[in-house]
């Protein structure tokens, strides 16, 4: 299946924002202490030292497919950038007790991983920045936009996600699916994103063997009450039964001929 020009570009937005969430721009670290955990590079500076253990519970991916987080048995949100998702999936596997050593700013809900090591066999996934002076990687070519999908979800908001900063920037649903958007949308959804409350979305994403997730692009209480993210000034949003959509009501691509 093949995007039409604007849904590629939308599409290549989504590979954009969902990278910008996971990997915040910090100011430059302090120096360490001895025997301190290295800081990952979007930590922030007043961030305290935190160590948990706990067992996997569920993984956190984006709307591109990327592990970049998981979800403790108690609750706890871990995170972590998608480049380290294929060695983490590779250390761990849900239901295995994992010991996370990272940074969390005061009366956030999320701990941003500088190490995960899983207890079972010891090996440990380390989010190491480069040392100084050193050049950076070269960022992996991005991903084909075709690989994103048009997606709807409905359920009850299980869990609210977080990102560094403790702003909402996702809700996991009874369903299993997570539902991306951005930290502005969740300020002035905040009733809708209880635990407990129903909300249905649609949008662009990608289901896998590690669970689905998208980024809205209308989201309400009901597959009946869904508000265009992207719509213009004074535009109503589309009808839920016209399907999901992308910025300013574009409908996705028709399915190929057979």
């Amino acid at each position: 299946m093949k995007l039409q020009p604007r849904a590629t570009a939308f599409a290549a937005l989504l590979l954009i924002g969902a990278s910008a969430f996971a990997q915040q721009v910090a100011p430059p670290n302090p120096p360490a202490s001895p025997g301190a955990p290295p800081r990952p590079m979007a930590a922030m500076t007043d961030a305290p030292a935190s160590a948990i253990t706990g067992r996997v519970q569920q993984w956190l991916m984006n709307p591109n497919g990327d592990v970049d987080g998981l979800l403790l048995a108690d609750g706890t949100q871990v995170g972590f950038p998608p480049h380290l998702s294929a060695s983490v999936l590779q250390t761990l596997k849900v239901g295995d007790s994992v010991r996370v050593s990272g940074w969390r700013m005061p009366n956030v809900a999320l701990v941003r991983a500088a190490s995960l090591t899983a207890t079972a066999s010891g090996r440990t996934v380390t989010d190491q920045p480069p040392a100084a002076g050193a050049t950076p990687p070269v960022p992996a070519p991005p991903r084909d936009p075709s690989a994103l999908s048009a997606m709807s979800a409905s359920g009850r908001v299980k869990q609210v996600l977080y990102t560094d900063r403790g702003d909402a920037n996702g809700v996991l649903l009874d369903s299993g699916t997570i539902v991306r958007f951005p930290p502005h949308v969740g300020v002035g959804m905040a009733p809708m994103l209880a635990v407990g409350s129903s909300l249905s979305a649609r949008g662009w994403g990608t289901r896998n063997a590690q669970g689905s997730a998208l980024e809205a692009t209308g989201i309400g209480a009901s597959a009946d009450t869904l508000q265009d993210l992207f719509a213009g000034p004074g535009r109503e949003p589309p009808s839920p039964r016209d399907g999901p959509r992308g910025p300013r009501g574009m409908r996705p691509p028709p399915p190929p001929a057979s």
